[in-house]
């Protein structure tokens, strides 16, 4: 790799973190940059064709959309965290998509200050784990006992529900045993641990502060 990578996020943001953790478990160096969304740099708007985050810079060329970026990322820095067969590794992408959708559905349900659509977005999320559920290995991670890039794309959904329990007292993975201990077991690696901000529990909490929905009504002191 002839180029050292930068990141360009905001420092909630999920996506990103999929991307960190493949770097951070490969021992890639790389930059990260982080930006205010809300009011974006000029050079950011020139760079990003959706105007989202993240982005990836090689050099002089910019990649976007966080799936293709793990990817990109997990390609260039052998060796892969993909499966070997074909198929799992095919059907880990559909899950990996999967997965985008409960954290769309997680943020919609954390942030609405209207509690008959907080009440429809967490059964949309409690049905989707549901899903996951039935699937998972019940192993260590997702498809076994091997760290795969399944695993790195589902820790920043799965991290954020450990805060809500935390914050909130609300615990979504009470009815699927398999996805908690997933979660303990992932939460526990060094390299998710570096995949955020110091202090990224609180800033996450004071996020649904700052929303002011129903769910932070739910926070605890």
């Amino acid at each position: 790799m002839s180029h050292k990578l930068e990141l360009i996020s905001f420092t909630l943001c999920p996506f990103v973190q999929r991307a960190v953790i493949v770097l951070k478990k490969k021992n890639v160096d790389f930059d990260i940059t982080y930006i205010d969304l809300s009011n974006p740099p000029e050079w950011f708007k020139s760079i990003s064709p959706l105007g989202q985050v993240p982005v990836l810079k090689v050099g002089d060329e910019v990649l976007f959309e966080s799936s293709v970026i793990q990817e990109y990322v997990d390609e260039v820095t052998p060796p892969s965290l993909q499966p070997k067969d074909a198929l799992i590794k095919a059907k880990n992408r559909a899950w990996i998509s999967f997965g985008g959708d409960i954290l769309f559905a997680m943020h919609a349900m954390v942030t609405s200050k209207d509690e008959p659509v907080v009440n429809e977005k967490k059964a949309i999320v409690l049905q989707k784990l549901d899903q996951l559920e039935a699937v998972h290995s019940g192993q260590a991670y997702f498809n076994g006992e091997l760290f795969n890039m399944i695993d790195a794309a589902y820790t920043p959904m799965l991290m954020r529900l450990s805060f809500i329990k935390l914050h909130t007292g609300i615990d979504l993975l009470e009815n699927t045993p398999k996805l908690a201990k997933w979660t303990e077991n992932l939460l526990a690696l060094d390299f998710v641990q570096a995949s955020v901000v110091a202090g990224f529990s609180e800033m996450y909490k004071g996020m649904i502060t700052h929303m002011d929905g129903f769910f932070a009504t739910q926070l605890r002191d």
